[in-house]
């Protein structure tokens, strides 16, 4: 297949990094086959694909690190600067801002230019809002925008650190989409504003999430990059705590977790809601919720509440299942009421009401955070187009490193272009100073000549602009006090242009005026952090169960339900009619109960779980989620420690431990591999003891004896081992661990049942090594199953 040349190497214009890099390189030639009108289809569907990839990444997706903006975004701007509508012009019809947006620079759909409009304008959605928006732009609940003919708009203060210095000469333009306008290329940022409102987007093969700081801390960590090129992640975190979000909250990860997400780029963190208690009469309180973490409204923890309070029977469910039952009670038990009093007064305010005054506070908090969105997790993917125009993961070093060398960048362009006015200012006063000096001999020349500008230029050495100016001079200016004001502005504009050549010429200096436009804007713009970063352990709920003895009994027909203590009458548990009992575990009542499916899986339910014995208990299946087409072929109940023996018909098997097999899903985990459709045996629950065996007994009446230590223990579940080899149509019909001695189980050509019990001492002709295939059992009856002893 032909080689595809880097995806980056071809950017068009706007990907051309910032004022200061080099254009990057052509993309070399991909090589063709064919003629000059066909191309083969795999070649033309790669070079479509690169193509709309490309103009996602650039032109849509990503930020630039430069001045943190998406192109639809400068676009906006740039046509609101234009339009002259400073902070303090009046508001003007959203409308009209699109209008021009699109008709200018974004010849796009005008919907997709007005969210993004509305976007910038949202204080929930952008810690530092860059449109000041009048009229209704929609709400943090999810509620969408006015049209754009009911708003109106104008810039905001913050948004002069993005536009001011635009037409200084601090970046490049190029043309618009039709060639009848000029657009910039980037903004001259004074601020990292990829940091300050941060960014998110989904482009081919990567996405963004880049959340919002702090200005105070950015501007400081700024200048700290700016003064030590080599600083790192871990010294820029001694200015920047972490994320600073529009809704404040807590950020509760902990230092170790947030310095790691700086250091790759990519991350998750976690946070929480903020709360005051209100005291209300009589020793009631309240709970108020005034803080919400990034991406959660208060409809959306009303409408949580209201499904653990009223939950819903999932897909294929009659009822609702027990741990929504149980959820249900417990926040009832403990929530009255819950109410949005959120307003112009108050922008979040969720009041919670518990169901007692007596309730404890902490508990009552950690009921909401852990089953609510007011604890949550928050992403953060640095991925943004850097200087040389290409997009990557970077970390914070490396974002602030090449901010500071775009902005020394800008400001150096900007010093150059303010030279060059310099120079020309005083090009055309030094031409007017002749004049005011040799006033009567130009106005001699101007009079008696017919071609006064080539004799002006031959007799005072003019240049042709010079001559030009003095010709359209009004006589007004040849007045004395005149040549006064030109000597002095000569003066002051030669003083500015030492001052101009000596900060281009020291880099130290260049950087002291960055360092200190900086600091003036920090402390113009900016404010009080508002998420608060306080390591805290994240909300869980744990229900204590008290450690008592208890029974767990299974009926036939997969019915379960525990009772208290242990040697327990069996004869006399009752059962639906037709069931009868299947099995009992003598256990506690902090012990699990694995159920395991014909197909292998194991699932786990509590014991403090199961229903009492006041009644005929609850059918398993109801308690677990069984996969599609299975059911319950066998049940175990006990401690964690207890030793396990699994072994299936075609003759394998492997010891665990019940712990093992315990999940935290309803729909357990698969943890016995059954192949062939062969099938589980009897699960064997043993105690561990010194000179144990295993004993094996064959489908057709073969015993095999060997020490327990020759089997493979599977903590994770698996196939497991061979225990006795088996002959065609031939399978294992039970297994046991035993240690004084087993009892064979045997049923007669008359079909009476008799027991044939073998001694240790006795097993020395079935004792051989695991996998062999033993020797016929004693006696003269057919031999179908094993007790231990």
């Amino acid at each position: 297949m032909n080689q595809t040349p880097d995806l980056f190497d071809s950017l068009p214009p706007e990907a051309a990094g910032s004022a200061s890099q080099p254009p990057a390189p052509p993309p070399p030639a991909l090589p063709l086959t064919g003629t000059d009108d066909a191309l083969p289809l795999d070649l033309y569907a790669e070079r479509a694909y690169l193509a709309y990839a490309m103009s996602v990444v650039k032109a849509r997706a990503l930020p630039q690190v430069e001045d943190g903006m998406k192109p639809v975004q400068r676009r906006i701007l740039y046509a609101m600067s234009e339009m002259r509508l400073s902070p303090t012009s009046k508001h003007v019809k959203s409308a009209r801002v699109v209008g021009d947006v699109i008709g200018k620079y974004h010849p796009h759909g005008d919907s997709s230019v007005y969210d993004a409009m509305v976007r910038v304008a949202q204080d929930f959605s952008l810690r530092y809002p860059l449109v000041d928006g009048q009229g209704n732009f929609g709400s943090r609940d999810g509620d969408s925008a006015a049209a754009m003919r009911y708003t109106e708009c104008r810039l905001t203060g913050i948004a002069e650190l993005l536009l001011s210095e635009i037409d200084r000469g601090t970046v490049d333009f190029r043309p618009n989409y039709d060639g009848a306008f000029e657009e910039p290329q980037l903004l001259p940022a004074r601020l990292p504003f990829v940091l300050l409102n941060g960014a998110s987007g989904i482009a081919v093969g990567m996405a963004t999430e880049i959340p919002s700081h702090n200005l105070r801390e950015v501007a400081s960590a700024a200048i700290h990059a700016i003064e030590n090129p080599h600083a790192s992640v871990a010294d820029l975190l001694g200015h920047i705590k972490g994320p600073d979000y529009p809704g404040g909250g807590q950020l509760i990860s902990p230092a170790g977790d947030i310095r790691a997400a700086y250091e790759t780029g990519r991350g998750s963190l976690k946070l929480r809601a903020r709360w005051i208690i209100e005291d209300l009469a009589r020793g009631q309180w309240q709970l108020v919720i005034t803080e919400l973490p990034p991406g959660v409204s208060a409809q959306k923890i009303l409408f949580e509440i209201e499904t653990l309070t009223n939950p819903q029977p999932k897909t294929g469910k009659k009822s609702i299942d027990p741990d929504q039952a149980q959820l249900k009670a417990l926040m009832l038990g403990a929530l009255d009421r819950v109410r949005d009093e959120s307003g112009k007064d108050a922008t979040v305010r969720l009041v919670f009401e518990p169901k007692s005054r007596n309730q404890d506070v902490a508990e009552f908090a950690n009921l909401l955070l852990s089953h609510t969105s007011l604890e949550t997790s928050s992403s953060i993917n640095l991925v943004m187009i850097g200087l040389d125009g290409r997009p990557g993961q970077k970390n914070l070093a490396e974002i602030l490193h090449e901010w500071g060398r775009f902005r020394l960048a800008t400001v150096r362009r900007r010093t150059s272009h303010r030279l060059g006015q310099v120079n020309d200012r005083i090009h055309i006063l030094e031409g007017r100073h002749i004049v005011f000096l040799n006033i009567d001999e130009v106005i001699r020349i101007i009079r008696n000549s017919d071609e006064p500008k080539p004799a002006l230029i031959a007799r005072f050495a003019l240049s042709d602009r010079q001559a030009e100016d003095i010709l359209e001079i009004r006589l007004r200016q040849l007045a004395r006090l005149e040549g006064i004001k030109i000597e002095r502005e000569l003066a002051e504009l030669r003083g500015e242009k030492s001052e101009l050549e000596a900060l281009l010429a020291d880099e130290g200096k260049l950087k002291k005026l960055v360092i200190k436009e900086i600091r003036a804007d920090a402390a113009k713009f900016g404010d009080e952090r508002r998420t608060v970063v306080e390591e805290a352990a994240r909300a869980g709920i744990t229900q204590t169960v008290v450690d008592e003895a208890v029974t767990v009994i299974v009926s036939e027909k997969g019915w379960v339900r525990c009772r208290n203590g242990h040697g327990l009458d069996l004869a006399n548990v009752a059962f639906k009619d037709g069931d009868h009992l299947a099995a009992a575990f003598e256990c506690r009542s902090v012990d699990s109960l694995i159920a395991i499916t014909d197909g292998g899986r194991a699932l786990t339910v509590a014991v403090s779980g199961l229903p009492d014995g006041r009644g005929n208990g609850a059918p398993l299946a109801s308690l677990v989620e069984l996969p599609s087409g299975s059911k319950i072929a066998h049940v175990l109940a006990g401690h964690a420690d207890n030793r396990v023996l699994l072994a299936t018909a075609d003759g394998y098997g492997f010891l665990c431990r019940l712990g093992d097999m315990t999940a935290t899903k309803r729909a357990g985990k698969q943890f016995i591999n059954l192949e062939g459709g062969s099938r589980l045996l009897a699960p064997v629950l043993y105690a561990q003891g010194e000179n144990q065996h295993l004993v094996a007994l064959s489908s057709t009446g073969r015993l095999l004896i060997f020490t327990l230590d020759q089997m493979k223990e599977l903590s994770g579940g698996g196939k497991g081992v061979i225990i006795i080899g088996l002959d065609a149509g031939e399978e294992l019909a039970a297994a046991c661990v035993a240690g004084d001695s087993v009892t064979l189980l045997a049923s007669t050509r008359g079909g009476k049942a008799v027991e044939f019990n073998l001694a240790a001492r006795d097993w020395e002709a079935w004792l051989g090594k695991r996998a062999r295939k033993g020797k016929p059992a004693p006696g003269r009856s057919q031999s179908n199953g094993l007790r231990s002893h």
